[in-house]
Order: C-alpha cells, then sequence, then structure tokens
C-alpha cells in the first residue's frame, strides 16, 4: 500500500457537490481516503474568469501504482464532465484531479511528473495540502510542506 496526496479543484457547477463525488468515487475506486483538507475558495489561477474555484487536498492510502491513479482519475474527471486536460491552457472545469505527491516517488515521464512540478508555486495547492500534511517532506525539494506554503 501507498500513500498519495491528491490536489481536488473545480469552479463550475455545484462546486460542493462535484467535490463530495469526486471524494466518493476516490474512495470507491482508488482507496481510503485517510484526510480530507476543507474546501478553499480560490481566485482562478493562469487564465481569466468570473468563477472562483473550490479546492481541496485528499491524503489516500491506495494499492495502484501512480499510473494507474492517473488512469483512474482522469476517468472519474471525464464522468463527471471535465472534456479536456489543460496541457498549458488553463480553462474553467467542473473537476480537476491532480496527483501531488506519491510516497516519496519522483518521476518524469510524459504523461505523469511527480511530484506535481508547480504545486509549490500555487497558494491554492498548498493552503489545504500544508492541512493535511504539514510536515510531509517534498522529495525534490527537500522542504517540508508547511515550509514551502509559508513561502508563498
Amino acid at each position: 500500500m501507498a500513500i498519495a496526496y491528491l490536489g481536488l479543484g473545480t469552479n463550475v457547477g455545484n462546486k460542493r457537490r462535484n467535490m463530495i463525488t469526486a471524494a466518493a468515487l476516490l474512495v470507491e475506486r482508488v482507496g481510503d481516503i485517510l484526510a480530507l483538507s476543507g474546501f478553499y475558495e480560490t481566485e482562478p489561477w493562469g487564465f481569466e474568469s468570473e468563477n472562483f474555484f473550490l479546492n481541496a487536498a485528499v491524503k489516500l492510502k491506495t494499492s495502484f501504482s501512480p499510473l494507474e491513479v492517473l488512469q483512474i482519475t482522469q476517468q472519474i474527471e471525464k464522468e463527471l464532465g471535465r472534456t479536456e486536460k489543460s496541457n498549458g491552457v488553463y480553462h474553467d472545469r467542473i473537476i480537476d484531479i491532480d496527483i501531488l505527491l506519491y510516497e516519496d516517488e519522483v518521476l518524469q515521464i510524459p504523461e505523469l511528473t511527480l511530484p506535481h512540478p508547480l504545486m509549490h508555486e500555487r497558494k491554492f495547492v498548498m493552503d489545504p495540502l500544508a492541512e493535511i500534511a504539514p510536515f510531509v517532506v517534498h522529495p525534490v525539494l527537500k522542504e517540508r510542506i508547511i515550509d514551502l506554503k509559508e513561502r508563498l
């Protein structure tokens, strides 16, 4: 079993329901949620929108590999109505599920980079993650999540 931290975000539709449904599907398909942060209302990052986001972080215990978790989370996104991934151009979305950390794994392949390459630059990721994992050490930067958050 492995511990993974995921980031959740939504800015269209019934945002609370989107988050709760995504969390329920993660439990059903990926593994047990050991911790779920509060929901944080945040401004859009990297694009203009009048729709604010809800963001959260989850700590999961899973028997799946990082690529399997990625495939499952992408399927959940599609089922909830997400039509496309960002690929560098950001837009409104019904749900976004990102793998932030997977154990101490460092991975860089076309499908997935671990840890998430921009997580430490994003307050909307670090605030909820620091709530549930303040003393987890970023495997590349070798700093605690709480310390990385404090510098934002």
